[in-house]
């Protein structure tokens, strides 16, 4: 019988982080875990308020079908996902914790790291990116020299994004990957565009708002930088919505319903010709430690949340100057360190 458990937390940034969705100074997040004899695997689903999601909603939900949970047998993950999917409907963020916790024990269980379970193998990894929230063009600035990166994701979504970018640019050569968060129309975006190429910007993700799929399939005709579909790719459905409008999609865990349907997602984009970037949702280790996992099927990686925040619940993964690197234990490879 699974022992189930949660934890959560209000993680401190190290700077308030700040995008066009609003401003944050810490991150809320359920820790999940899921125990079996002396093994016990953890997932993460951080709380995102422009979401509607909410650590209490998720503690409800566990708590209502907490007995379910505990009296599922455990021999197969994607099983255990199609289980939550019709256990709690529609709640992609409590059920891609479960998911992930799900992942671990059962890699711990057959004594392999995750990616191994999954077959993947291990080379090639992208470098994750560092990411510079909306702030003052002093504070950013700041930020960047505090933290040299091999590649840097700029939060833009607010009138002096170019004057912004351009002195950016002054204090460093590394490329840039530029996130709208849906921030900009569609001709600040046509006007925009040209002048980000010049200044070294190798992606631009979600530019316009995800309601405007026919300006996105006009600006993807027109644009010489690839763009990457955030806030328009949530679900397994999006994948192919997205294809016409966009170059790539930017798989969220936390969005999706967890590791079960990324690496459906995956499949499909890459059988629709499209690239695959997963991205960060502010996670710690845990949460972090699964798209790690994933590194070798990826072309580009946004999993910088452990750098951001100022504290951290679990041990494991390693950051050399944008790559990262897993313990080698099995599971997730990290190790739960937060108060219990």
């Amino acid at each position: 019988m699974l022992q189930l458990k949660y934890y959560s937390y209000e993680l401190a940034f190290e700077y308030p982080f700040i995008t066009s969705h609003g401003m944050k100074t810490h991150q809320p997040t359920l820790i999940t875990s899921l125990g079996l004899g002396n093994l016990t695997g953890y997932g993460e689903a951080p709380a995102i308020s422009y979401y509607n999601i909410t650590v209490p909603q998720m503690v409800e939900s566990l708590e209502a079908k907490r007995s379910m949970i505990e009296r599922y047998a455990l021999t197969d993950p994607q099983r255990f996902w199609h289980f939550l999917h019709h256990l709690i409907p529609g709640q992609h963020f409590l059920i891609a914790a479960l998911d992930i916790a799900g992942w671990d024990l059962f890699a711990q269980m057959r004594r392999q790291p995750l990616y191994q379970l999954l077959s993947i193998k291990w080379g090639d990894t992208p470098l994750t990116d560092y990411t510079i929230g909306i702030d003052t063009l002093e504070n950013m600035v700041e930020k960047l020299k505090a933290h040299p990166w091999p590649v840097y994701k700029i939060k833009m979504g607010r009138p002096d994004d170019l004057d912004c970018l351009r002195v950016l640019r002054a204090n460093t050569d590394a490329p840039f990957r530029v996130d709208a968060n849906e921030g900009w129309t569609m001709e600040e975006t046509k006007r925009l565009l040209p002048e980000l190429q010049k200044l070294g910007v190798t992606l631009v993700e979600q530019p316009l708002p995800r309601e405007e799929n026919e300006a996105m399939i006009e600006l993807k005709a027109i644009s010489a930088l690839p763009l990457f579909a955030d806030e328009s790719c949530r679900t397994e459905d999006d994948v192919k919505k997205c294809l016409d409008g966009f170059h790539g999609i930017n798989i969220k865990l936390t969005k999706c319903g967890g590791i079960t349907p990324a690496m459906r997602m995956i499949k499909d984009a890459r059988n629709l010709g499209m690239k695959v970037m997963m991205g960060s949702m502010s996670e710690s280790s845990i949460g972090t430690a699964a798209i790690a996992n994933m590194l070798p099927l990826l072309d580009e990686v946004d999993a910088d949340g452990p750098l951001l925040l100022k504290e951290d619940v679990a041990e494991g993964l390693k950051y050399e100057h944008g790559v990262i690197k897993l313990s080698g234990g099995s599971g997730l490879g990290v190790k739960f360190t937060g108060k219990r």
